[in-house]
């Protein structure tokens, strides 16, 4: 179902573009969460560390998948915003097929630099050969992830957040029930939790894909839309690039985050591990709600209603409200039960390393939900310059200041530099945005 965003009520429409979306990515951090869940609890702690040493590493592929995602979803709402159906299609072909370029060029350089990144990462020798064997299996499944990305972000760019959920839930139930056969019947322990994300991508990529190929073909053209544009690739760069480039630079970022968290021990990476997960769960949460009011912003943009544009952000921070309080209380107060369900009891340092993390972060959460409702309006209107300058400003922070604290407070300092990052990059999207930057710079 195709929903024009630039017409009715902003808060009725934002909530109901929106709310399907949440449910998707709670899908789908749901079977991130339980790929460690049932690493840690029915391998052992080791293998829950082999998934958390990958992990930054898998990040930096997926940043590149939405960052390509981000460049064609923008242009194609405000293209859909405008009603030039022709040019439309265009875009969707033409980043098919420069995506597919891109993942090929990646799959290739991940088999062959996989074990020198985590051996630059300072990974434990003891979780070494696991990590080696998830990545290897990750990386094959690269194709997937990109198509899989790009088709649902073509879908939320039409208006239509309900198709992703059918899929998204398709697929997490199905990867939770691989990872169940694989690990507790079959015994193939790590490579299980693997394949199981592999299978199950794959199916819903494909199924995305030929869903959405017969929902463009309910655009009419006067004209055959042309398959590859390299103007229209040229656009599509000018918003993909630089969110590549700040979604790319973020994952950087995390990897000298994780070699911090490695050399503190296996324990402290299995910990780091599953909080980490719980806190992508509210970030990644956050970032949607983010990622609807771009797809607001941009329709409406293109249809010329910049006024809109100011009532959804309004609407969207009261939706806002709604996730980051639970959140926030049960992290906060909560943690150490949550983890659990991760480990077992014998895991008890692990376990208090994820706690000290989550309690630190979590009172935070407002702050860094407001930063990414702002990068929406900015990303959206197509002011990257802006939105890259505040995330760019986050990360930078907290790297820095993770090496200076972890040096005096430990894995504690590492901890600590989060929400003074989340802070000031806050401040700065906040400005751009009620000084209407979005506004001058964007080009229809």
């Amino acid at each position: 179902m195709t929903t024009d965003l630039t017409v009715g009520n902003p808060k009725k429409v934002l909530l109901v573009f929106t709310v399907p979306m949440l449910i998707s990515v709670m899908f789908q951090q749901l079977y991130n969460i339980a790929d460690s869940v049932i690493a840690g609890k029915f391998i052992n702690e080791n293998a829950l560390a082999a998934v958390g040493a990958s992990y930054p590493i898998t990040m930096i592929f997926m940043a590149i998948a939405i960052g390509s995602n981000v460049g064609c979803s923008v242009i194609v709402s405000q293209l859909f915003g405008a009603k030039k159906y022709r040019d439309m299609k265009t875009a969707v072909t033409t980043t098919f097929l420069s995506a597919s370029a891109l993942c090929l060029l990646l799959t290739v350089s991940g088999f062959v630099f996989c074990k020198k990144m985590l051996l630059l990462l300072d990974t434990p020798s003891n979780i070494m050969k696991d990590s080696i064997l998830y990545l290897n299996i990750y990386i094959a499944g690269l194709f997937f992830l990109f198509m899989y990305n790009i088709c649902t972000g073509i879908f939320t760019a039409l208006g239509d957040s309900k198709t992703p959920l059918y899929f998204l839930i398709f697929s997490s139930v199905g990867n939770i029930l691989l990872d169940l056969l694989f690990v507790i019947t079959f015994h193939m322990k790590i490579a299980g939790v693997a394949w199981a994300t592999f299978l199950a991508q794959g199916i819903s990529c494909v199924l995305a894909f030929i869903a959405l190929m017969k929902h463009l073909k309910k655009f009419a053209t006067s004209e055959k839309a042309p398959v590859f544009s390299l103007p229209m690739l040229k656009q599509i760069s000018l918003v993909a690039v630089p969110s590549i480039l700040q979604q790319s630079f973020v994952s950087v970022g995390n990897l000298f985050i994780q070699n911090l968290v490695n050399k503190c021990g296996s324990s402290a990476v299995a910990g780091y591990s599953a909080a980490v997960k719980l806190n992508t769960f509210c970030i990644t949460s956050f970032t949607t709600l983010g990622n609807a009011l771009s797809s607001f912003t941009a329709q409406n943009l293109g249809a010329g209603k910049q006024r809109r544009v100011r009532e959804g952000f309004r609407s969207g921070f009261s939706m806002l409200l709604c996730i980051v309080i639970p959140c926030t209380l049960l992290f906060f107060f909560g943690g150490s039960l949550i983890l659990k369900l991760f480990m077992n009891n014998e895991s008890e340092t692990a376990i208090q390393t994820g706690f000290t993390f989550l309690k630190i972060v979590s009172p935070f959460y407002l702050v860094i939900s407001v930063k990414l409702m702002a990068d929406g309006v900015l990303r959206g209107a197509g002011a990257m310059f802006w939105f890259m300058l505040s995330t760019f400003s986050d990360l930078i922070i907290r790297v820095a200041l993770s090496y200076i604290l972890y040096y005096r407070f430990g894995s504690s300092g590492i901890w600590s530099s989060w929400p003074v990052g989340w802070t000031i990059a806050m401040i700065i999207s906040v400005i751009c945005y009620f000084s209407g930057v979005w506004m001058k710079k964007f080009k229809p």
